[in-house]
């Protein structure tokens, strides 16, 4: 569901007239539809990284020790990385040349996944308390500038702060801080133990932790001193324009409390081998690849010069486009003779 999402938003990106003007989130310019439009996608990132831990704490209960656990993760991050600086920047720009150099969401991944082949070592009771008091603290921090540490703010950006900061003569814009991201995939393999229970415990434990983390969220951002860089007003709007660039307490809780919700709702629930949500969820980065160069070739080819309904239509067109390519390519993995393509 969220990788249907999250094409809306780089459709949105390379299609929609006001796309380079202001931000859907600009509260001074925006529309209501502009802005649920940008709001809906914010679910696609924290899913991806906390499923990815949920996914990596069950590639372990298939036979494998800790030790093959913690090899395949730090591998498997470096090719994100590797994916990020050349794959994704290409076709970012349709350049591997262009200045700056922009590290998103693989980047995060990528290096998520190294700190938790670390990290798994830890016992499960140790590494879920420290990934919440990341979650929950890491806030603390934001009034912590980079331009404090001099030739070094550049590790803080990595770490915390999104900015952009110089290695020799390339300039290197970080929008996706590490911190709390690497926390998210960490509790989500700690949340795999939960996935493990009987069904009724495991939905009974799914919904009390979803309620719960979605009344925290409405609890916090309602007092409105801590949780989230930008204070809210009095307008819906406001309250839901919660920070990702690093992703605020308000945001993580107002994300993943709903997102856990759902799946309690569709635990159980059978779908065909064929189902779109079973395909694309079968090949996530061959997904996100492929619908990025799509949308901005056909950005490019059409011009970024429509109206928001237009985008909805260029969305449910290139979702319509990937789904046989990826039924294709998912039947192609799933054969044993090309074991490599596990890698996209």
């Amino acid at each position: 569901m969220v990788m249907i999402l999250m094409a809306l938003d780089h459709v949105r990106d390379f299609y929609h007239a006001d796309a380079l003007s202001f931000s859907p989130e600009d509260l001074t310019r925006t529309t209501t539809a502009l802005f649920f439009t940008r709001w809906i996608t914010h679910f696609c990132a924290p899913v991806f990284m906390f499923t990815a831990g949920v996914s990596a704490f069950f590639w372990l209960r298939r036979g494998r020790t800790t030790g093959q656990l913690a090899s395949f993760l730090w591998k498997r991050g470096l090719w994100l990385i590797v994916l990020e600086l050349t794959v994704l920047r290409f076709g970012m720009f349709f350049s591997l040349t262009a200045d700056p150099v922009i590290v998103t969401v693989l980047w995060a991944l990528g290096w998520s996944m190294i700190v938790l082949a670390l990290a798994v070592r830890l016992p499960v009771r140790v590494l879920a308390a420290g990934s919440i008091a990341i979650i929950a603290l890491h806030n603390l921090a934001d009034p912590i500038q980079a331009s404090r540490f001099g030739a070094a703010a550049g590790v803080w950006n990595f770490l915390h702060q999104p900015g952009v900061f110089r290695v020799g003569g390339v300039s290197v814009r970080i929008g996706y801080p590490v911190i709390p991201w690497v926390a998210v995939m960490a509790s989500g393999f700690c949340f795999g133990h939960v996935m493990t229970l009987p069904v009724h415990e495991r939905r009974r434990w799914l919904n009390r932790i979803g309620l719960g983390l979605t009344l925290t969220f409405l609890v916090i951002r309602g007092i409105n001193i801590y949780g989230d860089p930008l204070r809210w007003s009095a307008t819906v709007l406001s309250f839901l324009r919660c920070t990702k660039y690093p992703p605020s307490l308000d945001f993580l809780l107002m994300t993943l409390g709903p997102a856990i919700l759902v799946l309690a709702w569709l635990d159980g629930v059978s779908f065909a081998e064929t189902n779109p949500l079973i395909v694309f969820g079968r090949v996530p980065l061959f997904y996100f690849l492929v619908h990025f160069y799509l949308a901005h070739v056909l950005g490019a080819a059409l011009g970024r010069t429509h109206s928001l309904g237009a985008v909805y239509v260029l969305w449910i067109a290139v979702v319509l486009m990937l789904y046989p390519l990826c039924l294709w390519y998912a039947r192609l993995k799933g054969r044993r003779s090309y074991w490599w393509l596990s890698y996209l």
